[in-house]
């Protein structure tokens, strides 16, 4: 038998390799940053065409790399960051696999000029699907300067599965807002398509985060530092009141490399156990420094996933200093004596009829004279309904419409009894803090009027959104708008559509935004948080201009909606019901929850009966 088993080309080696670390574009701004970092770079611009898929240069003013140097960094295993095996243990650098340059050249057309400071002339390398061709000496600073071109050139199948531009520019923005993070000293320049979008001058850790996620955040930002033998925690924690279910930010970084830890990530979620839902959560910006030989990142080629010798101990840690940051900065919600809401739940005494509310009054008062000393009222109207006696009833509908049961017992929309609960108005009663409750036809009907008044504010703002007449309101003072380079590329693509709900928005600089004016339904509402949510839904599914009106109405319906914990007064539970019957879908909210249930009188006797 012939033997079967032979060495792999090079070429096809180097391809499987890169299959490892180059998967997208944004592998390749990754590593080409963190090879600037290495080279001990204080500036570094970054070059975008087509999202990465066209070009990706990377410029630096680090030490550069002499001729043979720049040669071999584009073989396998060839580096400077490590010699031994015990290296791996003692790292002070971001590289030190070897794999990078290799693995890029494998699968791109990569140029390459570099020069030393000790070196008159620079060299200039052209390397083309892992094979060098062409090497000549060249006039270039002190620095080196990456151009990657048509990534995947050579292997179609892995192009073809490429992301949209907007997708691929969000996995390059979250490699680019890591490595700009853990390196807060170091200014970075980030050109779109040979446009400036980002200047990110060197500073503090704070004005990093700022420059990247916009000056809105500082006032959410809740500074923290820890110092002991085992380890070094600094950075940010955010308030409980700005907490969020989805676009929050979550940083870990040891020894100025970031990393993924979810054990260390509940450390800080434990600290706001019991003072946020379970579907929110705070940003955080936190740095380790500890002891390189306590730690192993070379655990995956990503060097993401980081082993701790004292993880148990650093977990504690983390967790006091998030708790002594909210206690230290008054972060924790106060309770407010002078909420007049009634948020309690009615107890329900079996044994005593329901007592008629009694309506007090003074006839006799007159806010002109003196009160007397104890102020008590006289003569008090117990005939309160006579008070409605000359008012007519509403009219009522002598159309019968059948019930409609679905699959689990509820009742559908187009079956529930408006003309019944219009005639029932006068006995809606609250219950607990959120419910109204009604008698109806068929048992006893609950109403949840927070998700009732959802669905109302939802149909009143489609409607005028939907009636071609573009209101808009005037701003006093402009309302910025600081976006990340990611959503610029979002607000660009949907600024017509913006603008033809009513909106006035103007670029004013480098992914940021002028609001000048808004659809007048938005007037009172939060612009930032609006155009927030607008980027979020766009980034998700697309928005085309029906879907632009459902994201503006459910929006503005979730903001100005009654909130739970609310004491609604006869008139105003009557307006809730009238309103939500008058809609088309009273059931349900737009978003699909279920606002109408009825409890089944064959249910309550049956209850009864067992007893």
């Amino acid at each position: 038998m012939s033997d079967i088993i032979r060495l792999l080309p090079d070429s096809v080696a180097n391809q499987i390799a890169a299959g490892e670390v180059v998967q997208r574009p944004a592998s390749v701004v990754k590593e080409l940053l963190e090879n600037s970092i290495d080279a001990g770079a204080d500036r570094i611009d970054l070059w975008l065409t087509e999202a990465g898929k066209n070009s990706i240069q990377v410029i630096d003013n680090g030490k550069g790399m002499s001729e043979t140097d720049a040669r071999l960094s584009f073989e396998r295993h060839a580096t400077s960051k490590i010699s031994e095996a015990k290296d791996l243990f003692n790292l002070h650098t971001m590289g030190f696999r070897g794999e990078a340059l290799a693995s890029i050249a494998a699968v791109a057309q990569v140029e390459l000029q570099t020069r030393t400071a000790n070196d008159e002339m620079g060299v200039s390398i052209t390397m083309e699907g892992a094979r060098c061709t062409d090497q000549h000496p060249v006039m270039c600073p002190v620095g080196a300067n990456f151009a990657v071109r048509n990534l995947f050139f050579n292997v179609p199948a892995r192009r073809r599965f490429l992301k949209s531009n907007l997708t691929e520019m969000n996995n390059i923005m979250q490699e680019f807002e890591r490595v700009a993070l853990a390196n807060p000293s170091v200014a970075f320049r980030l050109y779109k398509d040979g446009v400036l979008a980002l200047d990110l001058k060197g500073g503090n850790f704070k004005q990093r985060i700022l420059g990247l996620f916009g000056k809105t955040l500082d006032k959410q930002l809740l500074p923290l530092a820890i110092d002991t033998d085992i380890v070094k925690v600094d950075g940010f924690t955010g308030t409980v009141q700005n907490a969020k279910q989805k676009g929050f930010r979550q940083f870990f970084f040891v020894n100025n490399r970031y990393m993924r830890h979810p054990y260390f990530n509940k450390a800080v979620q434990a600290a706001y156990e019991r003072l946020l839902p379970a579907d929110k959560q705070v940003s955080f910006f936190l740095r380790l420094t500890v002891d390189p030989t306590r730690i192993d990142v070379n655990i995956h080629p990503s060097k993401t996933e980081i082993k701790f010798e004292d993880e148990r101990a650093i977990w504690q840690l983390l967790l006091v200093a998030v708790r002594d940051a909210l206690g230290k900065y008054n972060a924790v919600p106060t309770i407010d004596f002078d909420n007049t809401f009634d948020a309690s739940i009615p107890t329900f005494n079996g044994g005593q009829p329901a007592a008629e509310p009694v309506v007090r009054i003074n006839p006799h008062y007159n806010p002109f004279e003196e009160v007397g000393k104890k102020g008590r009222i006289k003569n008090p109207i117990t005939n309160w309904q006579s008070l409605y006696d000359n008012i007519p009833a509403a009219p009522t509908t002598n159309t019968e419409k059948k019930e409609q049961k679905t699959d689990n017992g509820e009742i559908d929309a187009p079956a529930l009894e408006t003309s019944n609960i219009k005639s029932q108005i006068s006995n809606l009663f609250q219950y607990s803090s959120r419910y109204i409750v009604t008698p109806a036809r068929s048992g006893l009907m609950v109403i949840d009027y927070v998700r009732a008044h959802r669905r109302i504010l939802y149909d009143k703002y489609m409607a005028n959104l939907e009636s071609g007449e573009k209101v808009s309101q005037p701003l006093l003072f402009p309302e910025m708008v600081h976006a990340t380079v990611a959503q610029s590329y979002i607000i660009d693509s949907i600024l017509p559509q913006l603008n033809a709900v009513g909106f006035d928005i103007a670029p004013a600089g480098p992914a940021a935004y002028a609001v000048n004016a808004v659809p007048a339904a938005t007037a009172n509402t939060d612009v930032n948080a609006l155009i927030y949510k607008l980027i979020e839904d766009y980034d998700k599914q697309g928005l085309k201009t029906q879907d632009l009106y459902h994201t503006l109405a459910m929006t503005l319906a979730l903001t100005n909606a009654l909130t739970e914990g609310r004491t609604l007064n006869k008139q105003e539970m009557t307006c809730i019901v009238d309103d939500l019957f008058a809609c088309q879908t009273p059931n349900y909210t737009p978003d699909g929850k279920l606002i109408i249930t009825i409890i089944p009188e064959e249910k309550i006797v049956e209850n009864f009966a067992k007893s």
